[in-house]
């Protein structure tokens, strides 16, 4: 079963680089790429309240906890900004497939329980927060138009790299 939540997980990490991964005629716009870090927030949070819900290990529990804390700080920062810059999110294929395929793993994660649920959170975390992390560097950064949107991701990505570091320590001592 866990190897496949690491599968779901590459599957979605997959489609979410090669969407955002695109041709400078088709990048994202400043507008989709706030509607991108919302959607990625939202599906980590709704991820961590699960997790914190579901899980008995205390290390799950608490790096759950910061999941929701630290991504709902980031989508407060972004709506902020939006609001402030007057850009009103866009749909893209990226953000629906992102929305989509979140809603498919919390699904499955719900049907688990115990230590299967635990390894299968913590693996999708690791791989999702990897996949994050290049979407930033990557396809983000680059392509974000105003200069306070690209230092937003940019002050963002510290704080990913540091939930990705977390999970992997979590995730070497559940196996």
């Amino acid at each position: 079963m866990t190897k496949l939540f690491v599968t779901l997980a590459g599957v979605i990490t997959t489609g979410v680089l090669a969407q955002a991964q695109t041709s400078p005629a088709s990048a994202p716009t400043d507008p989709q790429i706030a509607m991108i870090v919302v959607t990625a927030d939202n599906v980590d949070i709704a991820g961590g309240k699960l997790a914190a819900k579901k899980s008995s290990n205390a290390k799950v529990k608490e790096f759950a906890e910061l999941m929701v804390r630290d991504h709902t700080s980031v989508n407060n920062q972004a709506t902020q900004l939006a609001k402030k810059l007057n850009i009103t999110p866009e749909q893209s294929p990226t953000s629906q497939s992102l929305k989509s395929d979140g809603d498919k793993m919390l699904a499955k994660l719900r049907g688990l329980s115990g230590a299967e649920f635990d390894k299968a959170y913590i693996d999708n975390e690791v791989t999702y927060h990897e996949a994050v992390i290049k979407a930033v560097d990557d396809t983000l950064i680059p392509n974000a138009k105003n200069s306070e949107l690209k230092a937003l991701l940019e002050t963002g990505k510290p704080i990913f790299v540091s939930h990705l570091n977390h999970a992997k320590e979590l995730q070497t001592s559940l196996k």
